[in-house]
């Protein structure tokens, strides 16, 4: 059943982008098939990386425009989606799959959906994500993914009971999404940098193209995690 990820996290500068790459890195490494589509009109740092493959479509409240989103789902009928978000979307992608009845409509098609949230572990940060998974329930699967790179201590969310209940309640799996050194971040950022390129950057020297190594080696040992993608690849 291939699935439509869904980067999310509703604030702008959570991480969404960086693990969008991320994860379609993992794709490409581990020879998945898949789709990157970009939607952030504003900032499309996405498809500026992976600008030969990146598909774009738009949400978006207005009716008269509310089709540019439907190719993510008649792409996701034979191979999963990668969406990374924009920044204040939810109620566009919300009401995009209640209008259409996606949910529904996905189980007769073979079609599922899966939100991966990215939090920066603040408050703004973690009430976004209880709104979400308030939203949909156990219709969309959720993950909560805890940026390392933002936050280095979740004790606060850990022990906090709201959480926690919510999670236990709607079965939430959560992953750690590690930190990427700022210098070799900032390099990457700068000159729109694939990781495949990151990895043999010279500038970067021996020490440099290591540390992007071990940052994925983990980033994708946490998305393993998770089993989805091992879904995917059956």
């Amino acid at each position: 059943m291939p699935t439509i990820h869904l980067v999310d996290g509703e604030k702008g500068g959570v991480g969404k982008s960086l693990l969008t790459r991320t994860m379609i890195q993992y794709c490409l490494d581990k020879r998945i098939p898949f789709v990157p589509v970009e939607t952030d009109r504003s900032n499309p740092d996405v498809a500026g990386v992976y600008k030969g493959i990146c598909q774009y479509a738009v949400f978006t409240e207005d009716e008269r425009h509310a089709d540019k989103a439907d190719k993510i789902f008649e792409m996701a009928m034979s191979k999963p989606v990668i969406v990374n978000l924009a920044a204040q979307s939810h109620r566009a992608v919300k009401g995009w799959i209640e209008r259409n009845l996606l949910i529904e409509l996905g189980r007769c098609e073979g079609v599922s959906f899966c939100k991966w949230f990215v939090s920066t572990g603040g408050y703004d940060s973690l009430n976004l994500f209880v709104q979400s998974v308030n939203s949909y329930g156990d219709h969309i699967p959720h993950i909560l993914v805890r940026n390392l790179g933002l936050c280095d201590n979740w004790e606060h969310v850990d022990s906090d009971p709201n959480i926690q209940n919510l999670v236990t309640q709607h079965n939430i799996k959560v992953v750690d999404f590690p930190k990427l050194a700022y210098k070799e971040r900032n390099i990457i950022d700068q000159h729109r940098l694939t990781f495949a390129e990151a990895r043999e950057y010279k500038e970067f020297g021996m020490l440099g193209k290591q540390r992007v190594v071990q940052f994925l080696k983990l980033a994708y040992s946490s998305f393993e995690k998770v089993g989805i993608w091992h879904e995917e690849v059956k």
